[in-house]
Parts: structure tokens; C-alpha cells; sequence
């Protein structure tokens, strides 16, 4: 059975013949499927991601365990096809001609990622209006689903991929990350960054402060420049910042925030404002910080905006800003990875340019090697670029 989806609507015949509607949901604004198929336990993997690829949803209606079953399978034939994509083009290139670039391996691995998540977000789930998925062996999701989309008052259908992201989030937030920086735990909410790389927050953590935040004692202000989840303004507040201005454009993020400062107890040092990069007030401060996403490239969920960075507009927007807002004597503090500079989509010659042309200096660099796993899997495509990775904390003052 098939129907016609509307933009945040979608309908179906039951298996009674009544016809059903519910309210189509997706954290990232994703689009109603143009076309539904109600789908069980009876059909084929072949079948599903057929239809997927030609972006018909598949309304589940059959076990619960048996629609994660569908997904993986329908992910093992996505990535077959990145690899049969890539061994044609391997096939193709001509005797003598140079092994493809890092850049090309990184496009091609994003585009590969941007099919998984077309496909596979075209898998849907019907759902009561308390969260709670009303199929066969289906786990309780009530918590996880109130604490990502919030009171609903009308049942619903969203992707099964963005159930499980629900369901991650959810599992992090109860369990939270440990930041030695703070030597305590941060809990991060579905949608925010999570503070996984330790490396940067130490550079945050041992950086001198700017001698003019010093010596204006409690009058001394610092901003942070999409506080995320709030781990930075935390760390400024523990090295004794009396007053930070942390900013964000996400409710989500600022909620996450809140929450995270209270339990740190530093909640009465840090102000917390909705603003797209600096307080929208013509404020001025000591210290202005920003950790913006690394990578000048196109995100594919509303998580990988803490990743990629579009046109670098975040760091664009933090440089070209600092100069109307800082005091005398200031300084801005940019958290970056060279990551960018290694998959070629973006040079350290350009980098320093836009610092340049913003009015600024380098006062001093603080660099640090990555942690994480990935930077030592030599299995991963993009290990070289991965292991020559530096974090950088790059203190800039007025020129």
C-alpha cells in the first residue's frame, strides 16, 4: 500500500482499510517522504533499499528488532556501492596517472555518508504520543524521545535512524563525559557536541590568561563563542573568570548548557544568550573564545554542524568580529585543527590571510597531537591526514 505524503504530514490505509495520519517529525528538518509504502516483517532487503534509493519511506509496521535487521542489511548494499563507485573509478584512471588525493578519498567518503543517511533515514517508525513506539519487541524510548523532542500531544512517525541517534544521546547523557580540565563530567544532549577530544580543552585549561583580564579583577569579562554544551565557559569560570557572555543560536545547546553549568556550580558566572556568534548588545570583553566546526564542508545532520563548517562562515564570522569586540589590551582565543589543511580544503597561507585582513595578530600558539583512536587507525582511508593532525589554540590580539 502506497499514499501521498504532505510536508509534515503523513497518511496510510491500515490493514482494516481506515485510512491513518500522523504528524511527520525530524530533529534535523528533514522533509516528509514524498511517498510511503506501509512495510512488515515480509519484505525483502533488496526490495526496501530499492525503494529507499528512489526516496519512497517504508512506514514499519512489523517487529521492532526485525526493522534494525532491515536497516543493516540495507546499509551492507550502501556501502557496496561506495566500494563498487570506488573501484570503477579505480578501474578508470589511466596507466601513469597519480593515485588519488586525500582530498578526493575525503569527497568521495562524504558522499558515501550522505547516501547511507538518505537511504537509511527513509526507514520509518510510527509513534504514540508519549514516545513510545507502539510495535513488537520494541524497547522503551518514552525518556529518550521526551528529552530530545520534548512534550508532543499527537502520535507521530519519524526515521529509525534518528530513533537510535535519540537512543545514543540518551545513553550519553545518563552516563555523561568525564573532562579532566574540569575533573568532572559533562552531559551532552542529543544534538550538541559532545567535549570527547580532551586535547583542546587542556589547551583552554593552561593557556595564560590575557593580562587585562587579570588586572580588571571582577570587572573582567569573557565570551564564549558557541558554548555548545557549555564546557569551555565552565573551564574560564574554574580559572576564576567572574563574567562570561556564552552564546549559541540552538535552544538546545543553551538548554545543555544550563544544565551543565548549574551542576558545575558556576552558573551565576556565566550568562547564557541566543545569538549567532557574538551578544547581539554591542558588548565588549577581555576574552573572547571559539572552538568553530574544523572543517569547510557541507554537514549532513544537524550533529555534524559542530564538524563542518560551510564556506568557514563560523571562523570567518569569529575573525571579522573580534576587531569591534574586544578591549584594549584583549584577546581572542581560536580553537582549531589543521585537519583541514591536510585534506586540502583549506591552507595555512589562508588561514593566516583572513587573521591578517580581519585586523589581527598572532600573539602565541599552543599546539597539541590529537587522542583519539582514529588518529592511529592506519585502516582508515584517511589515516595520513588523520595522524598529521595538530590542534592548535591560537591567541590573537588587535593588529
Amino acid at each position: 500500500m502506497h499514499t501521498q505524503a504532505e510536508v509534515n504530514q503523513i497518511r496510510w490505509i491500515a490493514n482494516e482499510g481506515q485510512p491513518v495520519s500522523a504528524r511527520w517529525r525530524s530533529m534535523a528538518d528533514l522533509p516528509a517522504p514524498k511517498r510511503v509504502y506501509v512495510v512488515d516483517d515480509t519484505v525483502d532487503a533488496d526490495t526496501a533499499y530499492k525503494w529507499a534509493c528512489e526516496g519512497i519511506g517504508l512506514l514499519w509496521c512489523g517487529d521492532f528488532q526485525n526493522a534494525r535487521l532491515l536497516m543493516q542489511a540495507m546499509e551492507r548494499r550502501v556501502e557496496a556501492k561506495a566500494e563498487r563507485t570506488a573501484a570503477k573509478a579505480a578501474k578508470l584512471a589511466k596507466p601513469g596517472q597519480p593515485a588519488a588525493s586525500v582530498n578526493d578519498v575525503f569527497v568521495a567518503q562524504r558522499k558515501a555518508q550522505a547516501l547511507r543517511s538518505r537511504v537509511l533515514n527513509m526507514l520509518l517508525l510510527p509513534f504514540d504520543a508519549d514516545h513510545g513506539v507502539p510495535l513488537r519487541r520494541a524497547p522503551d524510548v518514552r525518556e529518550a524521545g521526551l528529552q530530545a523532542r520534548g512534550e508532543v500531544s499527537e502520535h507521530y512517525v519519524a526515521s529509525l535512524r534518528e530513533l537510535q541517534g535519540l537512543i545514543g544521546a540518551h545513553e550519553w547523557r545518563k552516563k555523561g563525559v568525564h573532562v579532566g580540565a574540569l575533573k568532572a563530567d559533562i552531559t551532552p544532549h542529543y544534538g550538541v557536541f559532545s567535549p570527547l577530544r580532551g586535547e583542546y580543552l587542556d589547551l583552554v585549561a593552561h593557556a595564560p590568561l590575557p593580562a587585562s583580564l587579570k588586572s580588571s579583577g571582577k570587572a573582567g569579562v569573557a565570551f564564549d563563542i558557541g558554548t555548545g554544551s557549555g564546557v569551555l565557559a565552565a573551564i574560564l569560570a574554574k580559572r576564576g573568570v567572574t563574567r562570561i557572555v556564552a552564546t549559541d543560536q540552538d535552544p538546545r545547546a543553551l538548554a545543555c548548557a544550563r544544565e551543565n553549568l548549574a551542576a558545575l556550580g558556576v552558573a551565576s558566572r556565566v550568562e547564557l544568550m541566543q545569538a549567532d556568534l557574538y551578544p547581539q548588545e554591542q558588548r565588549q570583553a577581555h576574552l573572547i573564545v571559539c572552538n568553530p566546526p574544523w572543517l569547510p564542508w557541507k554537514p549532513n545532520s544537524p550533529l555534524e554542524h559542530a564538524v563542518y563548517d560551510p564556506d568557514s562562515r563560523m571562523l570567518l564570522g569569529f575573525l571579522n568580529g573580534l576587531r569591534a569586540h574586544l578591549l584594549p589590551g584583549g584577546e581572542g582565543w581560536l580553537i582549531m585543527s589543521d585537519l583541514a589543511e591536510h585534506l586540502g580544503l583549506r591552507t595555512r597561507e589562508q588561514l593566516l590571510g583572513w587573521i591578517a585582513a580581519a585586523g589581527l595578530r598572532v600573539v602565541d600558539r599552543s599546539d597539541v597531537k590529537p587522542q583519539h583512536a582514529r588518529a592511529a587507525d592506519k585502516l582508515d582511508p584517511l589515516f595520513k591526514a588523520r595522524n598529521a593532525e595538530v590542534t592548535s589554540l591560537w591567541r590573537l590580539a588587535l593588529a
